[in-house]
């Protein structure tokens, strides 16, 4: 019996090996990668030129602006997102509307991209349908807004937004009822409830949850890349010059030195995230 225990336990880890092979394939491999050719030229000779160039003003001013985007976005997905989730929390476990609202934010939060770009040009564009019609009222919303840092904040917090639900809701799940209950019993209001003990607990997954939707805007590329053409206002911007300019070549591992600097960013945000899920996971058991 012993034995077929301790056979047993040694063959539990095969069933983790797809797993560990995707991890190993698609992120350690790439990130390995970036690391190493972050420090080489373009003959595979060790240099630090790529990293210095990091501390170049408009890199530097990519990175903030990069920083404040996430950050802002980040914000405002998880302040409306955990309302929005508080209303679905609020309905019954199994009813329509959060099977709907659920599968809906599962949709949106996937909603990216060129999809995403378009969607808000032909929308709120410089001839977006709401614009003329905007127009027609004699409100003017044309300009390029759109297409700096404050547009897209406002596209970005559209798929902030129904993360955030997806995120939040469990947490609020696992306050239990009983706990209300017991705050009415000894004669508390609701505030003293919100006060005292669900803010409390709730804290650390709200704030986990934003340390994920910084993450999250700070990765996100392709919505940027096809609303701004031209510069690099935001880091993923600056790699893809890196990688694609026809004027300045050989600057590829220049470009892998920006996603090692991203890399960074993000390795903190997300042991930050580990953290704070951590310490809401021991309350909300």
């Amino acid at each position: 019996m012993t034995s077929s225990r301790a056979t047993g336990s040694r063959l539990s880890w095969i069933g983790a090996v797809p797993f560990l092979g995707y991890v190993a394939l698609f992120l350690l491999l790439p990130t390995s990668l970036v690391v190493v050719q972050s420090f080489a030229d373009a003959q595979n000779r060790p240099t630090l030129a790529n990293v210095r160039f990091l501390a170049e003003p408009y890199v530097v001013s990519a990175f903030g602006n990069s920083i404040a985007l996430s950050a802002v976005s980040a914000v405002i997905g998880a302040v409306l997102g955990a309302v929005l989730a508080w209303v679905v929390a609020t309905g019954h476990p199994d009813g329509t509307l959060r099977r709907i609202a659920t599968a809906v934010c599962g949709v949106l939060a996937q909603f990216g991209g060129v999809t995403l770009a378009f969607a808000f040009i032909a929308t709120v564009g410089t001839q977006g349908l709401l614009t003329l019609l905007l127009q027609d009222l004699g409100l003017d919303l044309a300009g390029p807004w759109l297409y700096r840092l404050p547009g897209l904040v406002l596209v970005y917090s559209y798929f902030q937004i129904p993360l955030m639900v997806l995120v939040f809701l469990p947490a609020l799940d696992g306050v239990r009822p009983q706990w209300r209950e017991a705050v009415e019993t000894l004669g508390g209001s609701t505030w003293q409830y919100l006060r005292h003990v669900a803010v409390p607990l709730l804290t650390p997954a709200f704030l986990g949850a934003l340390l994920l939707l910084f993450a999250n805007a700070f990765a996100a590329y392709a919505t940027a890349a096809a609303l701004i053409s031209q510069g690099g206002v935001i880091v993923p911007l600056q790699i893809r010059t890196a990688l694609t300019s026809e004027v300045l070549l050989g600057r590829e591992n220049v470009g892998k030195a920006l996603a090692l600097g991203m890399v960074l960013v993000v390795a903190v945000a997300m042991y930050l995230y580990a953290r704070v899920q951590a310490r809401g996971a021991r309350w909300l058991r």
